[in-house]
């Protein structure tokens, strides 16, 4: 029984020892080059903030080096002259920047349901919550708050961007917007949001200041004129200044009710970067052609040659409308070319 069994362990030995046939699959793998390593999959890029979203031409402007109310903090500035237009991409249509939510009842339940919205939305409430409340203030101090210097001649028209429309209440009582108001018109506009801002931007405009420039709009024979937008988005102050009109309506003329404007919403933070609005405290000076485009620009206190360009800018553009054979009845061109279509 014993040798029964060893000769079986023999038998068994022996068969696993036995050679076996080399497979010719075996050999062309083994000659295959080893296959090269998976790289690390490409991480997606990280969503844009709100704040790059509300500037998306601030690195392509020419105010990207000027202080801001957000973004990183200044030690030295020094204000330039404007290299390039400044201005909206579009032209501006009556009933736009109001500030009145018009979406339905439907659209905005779908609104509140998207999240990619309320992503956004979140964005830009984070993004007003971090601006220091002083950052404004503390910016005044390079050159009493001059955010840039007016070009020394006009933009051309033909690559001049557009002025934006502002929706508010006039002197008159009535609620207008300022497109319907600069079309087919030289208009010198002014915007502030406080007594300071007022007087810089008086330094422009005000007769005394600047009695060319009343010589001028006084011949044109109503083709130019001066528009004043006081913005004021906090209601305690807006109501007081309602509650002072009197006295405002005795400075500023009859005449002038009509283009004196109180605007409390619709001015984004898109519309700020794009006409260089950066500061809430600086008065911003504007020359806008018939057609609503921005030729001309000024900021903070005037410079005595900044005056005089601004009447020349006047004058000049009052010779294109000439040219141009502008009347009361002016259609701005892009309004033209929709009709066409």
């Amino acid at each position: 029984m014993i040798t029964r069994t060893t000769s079986w362990v023999v038998t068994g030995l022996l068969c696993q020892c036995r050679p076996r046939p080399f497979s010719i699959s075996y050999r062309r793998l083994a000659e295959q080059p080893p296959p090269p390593p998976k790289s690390a999959p490409t991480p997606a890029p990280a969503p844009a903030s709100i704040l790059d979203a509300a500037k998306p031409a601030a690195a392509e402007s020419p105010l990207a080096h000027a202080p801001r109310s957000y973004g990183k903090k200044f030690e030295n500035f020094t204000p330039t002259p404007l290299s390039r237009p400044i201005g909206l991409h579009h032209p501006p249509e009556a009933g736009e920047n109001t500030g009145v939510d018009n979406r339905s009842l439907q659209q905005r339940r779908d609104d509140f349901v998207n999240y990619e919205k309320h992503l956004k939305r979140r964005e830009e409430l984070k993004s007003k919550m971090a601006r220091p409340y002083f950052r404004d203030w503390r910016n005044m101090q390079f050159h009493k708050g001059k955010t840039f210097l007016a070009p020394p001649r006009l933009f051309k028209a033909d690559l001049s961007l557009y002025f934006p429309n502002l929706h508010g209440r006039t002197l008159s009582r009535t609620n207008a917007d300022t497109t319907p108001l600069l079309v087919g018109r030289a208009s010198v506009v002014t915007i502030f949001s406080s007594m300071w801002a007022e007087r810089q931007a008086a330094s422009f405009v005000s007769k005394d200041a600047n009695p060319g420039l009343h010589e001028a709009l006084d011949s044109s024979g109503g083709r130019a004129q001066l528009v004043q937008v006081n913005v004021e988005e906090d209601p305690l102050k807006a109501f007081l200044v309602r509650m002072f009109s009197g006295s405002l309506k005795r400075r500023v003329g009859k005449e002038n009710w009509e283009r004196y404007f109180l605007v409390r919403k619709g001015i984004t933070d898109e519309i700020r970067e794009a006409i260089g609005v950066l500061n809430s405290k600086v008065g911003y000076t504007y020359l806008v052609d018939h057609n609503c485009r921005i030729r001309w620009a000024g900021s903070g206190d005037a410079d005595p040659g900044e005056r005089e360009a601004l009447v020349k800018g006047v004058q000049r553009i009052l010779e294109e409308m000439e040219k141009e054979k502008v009347s009361e009845s002016f259609v701005p061109k892009t309004v033209a070319k929709k009709a066409i279509q």
